[in-house]
């Protein structure tokens, strides 16, 4: 078995989350330049006619959200993406009813190797050996061989899965000086929530000493390992107080009845992310709360198509491969 097939075995999971036919229609500057301004940078963004954007993971929900994004923004879809080795290929049409755009994208499943090789070849000469880049919503078990595939075949990408081994990544990514995005939430608004908390952190550590830590997190019960998100802002929380809060002590809720009891509403148990993040005084008697609730997978998308578009940017600079993060696209203005 090659690297790719074993990388994209954890698609299976998410894949057959849903049926295959789920989605067939219906449905910095030095000091020698100036600093580029938000408008600036998406001007530069602006022609991506040449960019494909390989969305692995379909049909997966998150994938096929994440597509839809990708054509609402403007960005063109590759014909081809990679699925699970348990899917059997088909053609699917991903649709986006803002715009009624749509794309068809054939699923190749990661067994078939020959085809993926000779279609990701074919799409880089048809497109520009820069102008394919990848999303990748698949599985947290896939996630470091999918990037070492990536990186293997010189295709830039967004990272929106979590889990895997993070470090390893980052090392793997940095060795390889492979260009992407890798970020634990894709979603902006999130992103600069958690921002703030960092720079909070900075600025005043240890202003809740004593203070209890509780955090917890809320998804649908597919989702198989606890949030990137709650991970990255307990962070956040250990340096304004003293609990030592352990990403162990986070409590996950994948049951639709807790979840509901959790204030999740039933429209949103297929697709949710409800996190509340508690400091309690040592009497009791004083308590500060941090709520981010968000029912469907729109916000994420989106966030992640900006991420695509940023990348590009980068790519068209030139220079060596960098990792970035959703605060890079963020600060850059690339987001809409």
């Amino acid at each position: 078995m090659k690297p790719y097939q074993q990388a994209f075995v954890g698609l299976a999971a998410a894949a057959s989350l849903v049926g295959a036919n789920a989605f067939v229609t219906p449905t910095f500057s030095t000091s020698s330049r100036r600093p580029r301004t938000a408008k600036a940078a998406l001007k530069m963004s602006a022609d991506l006619s040449d960019v494909r954007v390989m969305v692995n993971g379909m049909p997966g929900p998150m994938a096929a959200a994440a597509a839809e994004a990708c054509l609402r923004k403007g960005l063109d879809l590759a014909p081809v993406a990679l699925t699970g080795p348990d899917v059997t290929p088909c053609t699917i049409t991903v649709s986006d009813s803002v715009t009624g755009k749509t794309a068809d994208v054939r699923l190749i499943p990661a067994d078939q190797g020959e085809e993926i090789d000779a279609a990701v070849e074919g799409m880089q000469v048809a497109c520009g050996p820069d102008n394919l880049l990848a999303i990748d919503f698949t599985h947290p078990s896939a996630v470091n061989g999918n990037a070492k595939f990536y990186a293997e075949k010189n295709i830039p990408f967004v990272m929106g899965t979590t889990g895997g081994d993070r470090d390893q990544l980052m090392k793997d990514m940095e060795e390889a000086k492979h260009s992407a995005v890798i970020a634990p939430n894709m979603a902006k608004q999130i992103v600069a929530l958690q921002a703030g908390l960092e720079d909070l952190a900075k600025k005043f550590p240890g202003a809740f000493a004593g203070y209890k830590i509780n955090v917890r997190e809320s998804h649908q019960k597919t989702k198989a390992d606890t949030s990137g998100t709650a991970k990255a802002v307990v962070a956040s929380l250990n340096e304004l107080g003293d609990d030592d809060f352990e990403l162990k002590d986070i409590e996950k809720i994948r049951d639709d009845d807790e979840s509901m009891k959790f204030g999740v509403p039933e429209e949103g148990l297929n697709g949710h992310a409800f996190h509340t993040y508690t400091f309690t005084s040592p009497d009791g008697s004083v308590e500060f709360q941090l709520q981010h609730n968000v029912v469907g997978r729109t916000v994420y998308a989106e966030g992640t198509a900006d991420g695509i578009k940023f990348l590009a940017g980068k790519i068209r600079e030139g220079g060596e491969g960098k990792i970035y993060n959703m605060i890079d696209v963020l600060q850059a203005g690339v987001m809409e």
